[in-house]
Order: C-alpha cells, then structure tokens, then sequence
C-alpha cells in the first residue's frame, strides 16, 4: 500500500452522487438511485463500522455511509429538481459510486488542516474530481449538472490514489451559481469551525468514522435541503429562461434592499441597527415607500412583525443587525414557523472576507436559524439581493406560510453593482411556486371519499384550525347546511361565530368540555387546516375512539384537509386525506353533502352544553377580581364591535381570553400557539395595531408574561401607537403554580413574583396607567381604559389562586378533565 496521503477538502467525500437523467429513468419505469438509497439501511452501515475494521465506508458495503439523518429526512429529495434535463446517463450511478467508494477508504477519519497532495494544494472548498475506469466516463462530486446530492465530511485517505491523481481536479463550488456555503474557511479555521459543531461532550473523544459523520453534516445538508419541497416535474413545468435589468447598475446593495422591497409593497419595517447593518439603514433614512419602528429589543421587532402579518396576511419585515441582533430573532422566527406566520427577518453580517474568523458580532446565523425558517440564505453577491429578497418573501407567503431569513454581509449592502441581474425568483421545485392543489386525479377521489363519509356518518364534528381562517364562508355554508357542531384549535377561533348554536368552542387540554366530549364520541371529524396539535389530542391513542372504529368499519373516521401533505397523519391516522388549500376543496365538496337534522346527535350535544357550559365562582366582597370576570367585562363593552383584534401573552390569562371571550370573526385573536411564547402579546398588539391603526387592539396579558417585553411599552410611546394593555396581575406565574397546587404538593418553586407598580412603570413610559381591584369599579374602569386615546396599561388585581378549567392533565385522555365543583356557580355572561 502507498504512504498515506492526508487532504482536507470541504468536509470532504461525496457519500452518494451519480450521473443521472432521473426523469427519463422514471418515465421508464424503472427504479431510480433515489428509490434505491432509500432502501438501504443504516444498521448494515453500523454494523460494518463495529466489525473490527472500524472503516467509515468499506469495500462492498451496501449503505454507501448514508447518514441517519439523511434517512430520516429525506433529504435525497432536494436535489433533483435542481438538475438540469438532457445530461447524459454513462453508467449506472451506483457502479460508479462503487468505483469512488473503493478508491477511497477512510479507516481513520479525522478533522486536519490542509496538506499538500503530491505537490498540489487544494482549498478546503474544493471538491475531488475522480474520473471512473470506464473509458469516457467521469464522476465529479461537486456540480448539480452531474451531483444528485452532496454530503462531506472531513477524512483521512489511505488508499493509493497515485493512478488517479493526472486526472484529478480540485473545483471550487463557490463559483458556481447555485451553490452557496455560509462559510469560507481555510486550514485551522476549517477544523476549528466543524469541531464547534460536535457537542462538548464528544470534543475529547476521538472523531472517527460515523461519530464525525454525524457530527459534521448536518449542517451541510440544511444547505440544500432548506425544508423547500421539490418535484422534478414541477421544475420542468417552471423552468424559464429568466430576464435580466440593468436599473440597479452603478447603485449600492442597500440601495437595492430599499427599491425592491417598495416594489413588494413593504409599508412598515420593525427592527434595531448596529455596525453590519448601517449601509441599510442609511439607504431608508426618510424613506417615503415605508416607515420603520424603533423597537426596544429584537424579539420585540420580530413578535410585532408577527402581529402585523397575522393581522393583515402580508409579510411582516424585521431588519437588525448582525451577532446579537440577529440570535436576539430565534425566538419569534420559531414562533412564526410553529404558527405558520409569514415573515422575513434581514439580518446585518459581518463582511465575506472575515466569515469564520470570530470577527466582532460574528454569527453563524444561517446555521442557528436552519431549524427555526421555511428557508434561510446568506447573499453573496450584489447581483443576486433582488432575486433573492424576492424568493424570501414568495416562500414566506406561499405553501404552508413561515418565517424566511436573509442574511446581509456588510460588504454586499455597501458593493456596486456592476452587472444586469434578474430579480425574478429562481426556485425551481418550489411547491409554493403555484397554488397548492395537489394531484387533482388523487385529490377529486379523495374528495368523493370524503363526502361519502360525511354524508354517511350520523355523528359528525368539523374540527377547525387556522388554516381555516381564510375559508370562514365556506366554513360557515358546510357547518349550517349539514347541520354539523363545529370546534376549534386556539389558533382556529374565530374561523366559526362562537355565538352559532352549532359552535362548541374550543376544544383541548382547556377547551370546553362538551367539545372534549363531543370529539370523543363523534363517527367522523373533519379536520379542516388543523395539525392535531397534543394540547388538543392530548393522550394520542386514546383520542377519537369512536371515530377510529368508524373509520375501520367504513362509515366514518378522520378526514383531514391541510395545505401540507406532511401534516396529514403525521400525528393522527387520516382515513382520508386531502392536501391542499382548504378554500378551495371546501368549496369541492359543498354541493354535495346532504343536509342531514342530525336530531339524535344534537340532543346529546344540548345536554353536554347544559351540563358542562364554563363557570367560576364570583369572588367575595373585597376580595379581588376574578380574571374571567375582567375578560366578560371586555367583552361586554366591546361585543358590539366589529375591529377589536385581541392579542394575548401565554399563561392563565391566555386560556381564561379563549374560553371567556366570544370569537365571532377571523384573525380577531393573534396569540403564540404552538411554541406558547411568553411576552408575545405586548409586541405583537403594537404590529397589529400598526397594521389595523383604526380597530381597536388590546393585549390580554398576565404580570409574568407581560414583564418579559414589557419595555416596547416605551416604543408604543414613541410612536403614538394606541395598544391597551389590559394586565391581569395575580403576582405568580399562574399556569406554572396550577400545575404545582395540582400535581408538586403546593411546592411553589420559582413562580412567586415581586411585580413593580406598573402604573408608575407605564407612566414612567409616557403612557397612562389605570388600577382596578374591586369588582364594583370594573365596569368603570373598563369603559375608562377603552376609551383612551393613547397607549395604556390597565392593571386588575386579581385572585392569586384562581385554577384555569377544564384541564386535561400530562398523560391523559382527552375527556379525563378536571372539571371542578361549580354546580351552584352561573355559567358565563359571554353569549
């Protein structure tokens, strides 16, 4: 065997690439190398990594080294699309593949420096060129035009390559177009960088073979995955020959940020600045195509783009700077990705040259915010800002909506652009790039099932969710001339008029009980644009029983309508599952369900809703206000109108708004579902409010929740934006101490708060402050904080001991609730 010869190339090795022409393959009939890796498995790779080789990839073994996380997400899928049709099939792939893997075998995988291979040396960019053995043929692992799918790691090579090395070319993937690595390392940044990624706790263990693997590439592979959905047919059907402008010649990457996002119609920008970011806030100095809101903090800036896009449907825009500024937006980017909110965060960078040499405000914000964006890149050139600020905000909008990252090193803000560019969006393979119907063939079977099943079950439930919002009508039309109950996620109410007789308001771990029930029991639900989240199904075997077996014997079961196929099944089993947008396939299969009375089914309906309606018990007098009786008063003196947007923060007060409060029309309450984001409601009020400045909003908010972004009180302030903070203060972080009275012995471990007067605290924020403790000033106090001009804060001291129900507690069956001794109390006055 030759010396060994150590080379570090980006990551380096290919672990599954061929030349391909995929869709002639697939036209065939014929199983593609996709379907085959697929099949692989990764404990045959395990095993041969145990079998006292400890070789990474060995001669002969049928996993190719595919990495579990590959397996799992199918990340395989990204590439396609992005081939271009009419190249040549030479050889089969995996025989070529089979010829790479045994000229390279990497017993002793390492991360190392860069090394000279006989006399060359290659940048850790750079990708190995090895030609096949088959005359003409050529395997190159670093172009799309001959790549499926690029996945490198660092390595160590041990085999003799002596014979391949005149036909060997190192090709830098940075020049070419449709490649983008966030980072430009070289030698001891390189492995330096990669080692930051492996858990400390492996940093003293030696990385070799599937351990560095692991280690090393996932982020490599968010960058071609993105989470973006691809189809090889839809990029056929979508590719265009793109046309190019010469308007942005001679003007600056700011410049250019500023023009096209007036082009897109931004009306309101909310952020912070700082160094990266300054040539962009330069160029929208007094801009006249939009304002900009100082905010106090940049979670603040990205909760309040949350609320201005829940609000209105458009983007919400966020721009801060680089390091702080930008990880000071995982929070909201999150939040927006787990309620599908659109929005675009830009974030400030330091310049290209200095990537990865842990330059002041450095961050690597492309790979924290992979998990938590729809999609995520990092600009490279000025000649590609327009298009891809226009590729950010068509991914936030289309599909199932989310949060899009574009980060903006501070040299291509501040460079010239010296050519024509195209501004047009180039996402081959992009679902959302057309309305998302799905395989009409499939979907209009689907559709005739599920009609079948509706007009067919004799008890009936529509389960709403927030993809709901948008089909309020249809909604509404299959609700009433079916005659079926409907119900509804916390971020599905106001999809359906809760004061409807068919409304059982929401369901879940603190929906109402006879929703709880009724779910239970119902043949058939109809999920409409609902992702079965666990604070609905609570205990997931035992939820929707009688649906289930309905659904086995052929006369009911669960159909589920969504706009994301993933989300289909993906927690409840669908007998029927319908993808697409929900407006739309309502609209399908409203002329053809029957109108059934249903007389059986409501009756028991009636009787849940008598037995179970929500109750409190009043406080006594002197005592201090009860919060669900705050939330009735507001609700009393605001019914009447038709612009009231409420926004809450998470805790009791959130539940005690859902359950106490009349929902009667769509995007009328802006809350954090899925992620249950503390401090969400003051910021998200302010986005709301300067989305929709003649409605009246209001932030239903507790003392703990309120405290985490209470200082954009000072930006409502600044900006005269009128936002009512109605703050139910019980000195506690109320859920959290529930669960302690209930399950922790009343250990109050860490929830007890010592709150500041927040009436000096608003005044001290230029905004006025009003007090309430007892029930007899309520009805004045409440007409006297609605009827201010300004920002205010209205504090209500309420009872510390208040318990939020029903509750379904961890571990339990939907209708396992606590209900509470309430018998001899009146239900709400909020009808």
């Amino acid at each position: 065997m030759a010396d060994r010869v150590r080379v570090s190339i980006y990551e380096q090795v290919a672990l599954y690439a061929y030349v391909t022409q995929v869709d002639a393959r697939r036209a065939a009939g014929s199983s593609s190398p996709i379907d085959s890796f697929r099949k692989l498995q990764w404990k045959q790779r395990r095993q041969a990594a145990t079998d006292g080789t400890d070789s990474l990839i060995r001669s002969g073994d049928s996993t190719k080294g595919i990495p579990e996380s590959a397996a799992e997400d199918n990340v395989h899928e990204a590439a396609p699309a992005l081939m271009p049709s009419g190249v040549e099939t030479v050889a089969e792939p995996t025989t070529l593949f089979d010829e790479f893997i045994n000229a390279f075998v990497a017993s002793d995988v390492t991360i190392s420096n860069i090394e000279k291979l006989h006399g060359k040396q290659l940048d850790p960019h750079g990708v190995l060129s090895i030609p096949s053995k088959r005359e003409g043929n050529s395997l190159t692992l670093c172009t799309f035009e001959q790549c499926h799918l690029l996945v490198v790691f660092g390595g160590r090579l041990l085999k003799d390559i002596t014979q391949l090395l005149p036909n060997a070319s190192a090709i830098d993937p940075l020049k070419l177009e449709r490649i983008a690595f966030h980072t430009m390392l070289r030698g001891r940044q390189f492995a330096q960088a990669l080692r930051a990624r492996v858990p400390a706790a492996r940093q003293r263990q030696s990385l070799r073979g599937a351990r560095v693997l692991r280690a090393a590439t996932n982020h490599v592979l968010a960058d071609w995955t993105q989470r973006r959905e691809f189809s090889t047919d839809e990029a056929k059907a979508t590719k265009k020959t793109p046309t190019y402008t010469d308007e942005f010649i001679g003007k600056t990457g700011a410049e250019i940020f500023h023009e096209t996002l007036a082009e897109l119609g931004v009306d309101v920008v909310f952020g912070y600045p700082g160094g990266a970011i300054l040539p962009v806030f330069d160029a929208i100095h007094e801009s006249e195509h939009f304002e900009f809101i100082l905010t106090r903090h940049e979670q603040g800036a990205g909760h309040m783009a949350q609320g201005y896009a829940r609000a209105t449907g458009k983007p919400g825009v966020v721009l801060v700077t680089s390091g702080p500024g930008a990880t000071n937006t995982v929070t909201p980017l999150q939040d927006a990705l787990m309620d599908g909110t659109p929005i675009v965060v830009f974030s400030g960078q330091v310049a290209t040259q200095v990537l990865g040499s842990d330059a002041f405000q450095e961050a690597d914000i492309l790979g924290i915010t992979r998990p938590c964006t729809k999609w995520n890149v990092q600009v490279r050139n000025v000649k590609d800002l327009a298009r891809n600020i226009r590729e950010a905000f068509h991914i936030a909008t289309t599909g199932r909506p989310g949060p899009v990252l574009v980060d903006l090193p501070k040299d291509i803000t501040a460079g010239l652009c010296k050519v024509p560019v195209t501004k047009e969006p180039q996402l081959l393979g992009y679902y959302g790039a057309k309305k998302v119907e799905g395989n009409r063939v499939d979907q209009e079977a689907n559709l005739k099932k599920a009609v079948e099943l509706i007009n067919k079950a004799k008890k009936p439930i529509i389960y709403a969710g927030a993809g709901a919002l948008h089909a309020s009508e249809e909604l509404r039309a299959l609700a009433r001339n079916a005659n079926i109950p409907v119900t509804t996620s916390l971020q599905g109410m106001g999809s359906f008029d809760e004061r409807d007789p068919l409304s059982l308001h929401m369901l879940g771990m603190h929906g109402s009980a006879y929703a709880n029930k009724a779910i239970q029991d119902a043949d058939l639900i109809l999920a409409v644009g609902a992702r079965f989240d666990d604070r609905v199904t609570c205990r997931v075997p035992d939820f929707a029983p009688e649906a289930r077996r309905a659904g086995a014997e052929g006369r009911g079961g669960i159909v589920h309508f969504d706009i994301s196929a993933k989300q289909i099944g993906k927690i409840v089993p669908a007998t029927v599952g319908v993808v697409g947008d929900t407006k739309y396939n309502l609209q399908q299969i409203i002329p053809h369900v029957e109108s059934k009375p249903r007389s059986e089914w409501h009756r028991k309906l009636q009787e849940w809703k008598a037995r179970y309606p929500f109750r409190y018990r009043p406080s006594e007098p002197g005592a201090p206000l009860k919060a669900q009786r705050v939330i009735e008063e507001l609700y009393t003196q605001t019914k009447h109108r038709d612009d009231v947007i409420i926004t809450t923060g998470v805790g009791q007060h959130q539940m005690w708004a859902a359950q106490f409060y009349r929902w009667s029309r769509p995007n009328s309450i802006i809350t954090s579902g899925g992620l249950g984001t503390m401090g969400f409601g003051l910021p998200s009020a302010i986005g709301a409010k300067v989305a929709k400045p003649n409605s009246l909003v209001v932030d239903i908010d507790g003392d703990a929740s309120f405290m985490m972004t209470l200082t954009e009180m000072a930006t409502a302030a600044e900006f005269n934006i009128g936002v009512k903070v109605l703050l139910l203060n019980n000195d506690f972080q109320g859920m959290v101490k529930q669960w302690q009275d209930l399950f922790y012995e009343e250990r109050y471990s860490g929830t007890v708060m010592k709150n500041p007067n927040f009436v000096k605290f608003a005044e001290a924020m230029n905004c006025e402050g009003i007090r309430c403790s007892d029930e007899k000033d309520l009805p004045e106090a409440m007409a006297k904080f609605l009827a201010a001009d300004g920002p205010i804060l209205g504090e209500f001291v309420v009872e510390k001991n208040e318990h939020c129900l029903p509750m379904v507690g961890a571990g339990r069956a939907l209708d396992e609730m606590i209900i509470g001794d309430f018998d001899d109390c009146p239900p709400t006055t909020s009808v």
